[in-house]
């Protein structure tokens, strides 16, 4: 399997880490089994790689769709249809 990795700089982690964290709303509590609001177990840094992989799949199903619909399109013959009055 082929990885895919990106560098960011040690001093700018931490705010990419929470700039993915706030525009993707990690909540900071959740509720538990038993209706009590708890800590989310999912720290910063896994909810972040974890929106990360989200985008790059929902990207890729993406362009699979549109060009499914291209070529789909590009398939069908479209009917002769005259005005018999003209």
């Amino acid at each position: 399997m082929a990885i895919f990795s990106i560098e960011i700089a040690d001093n700018d982690v931490e705010i990419v880490i929470n700039s993915l964290c706030e525009n993707y709303k990690r909540p900071e509590t959740i509720i538990d089994s038993n209706g009590d609001s708890i800590s989310n177990p999912e720290t910063k840094p896994v909810f972040a790689n974890r929106m990360v992989r989200e985008f790059l799949s929902d990207h890729v199903k993406r362009y699979q769709i549109d060009l499914l619909k291209k070529q789909l399109e590009e398939s069908i013959n479209s009917p002769t249809i005259n005005d018999p009055y003209i």
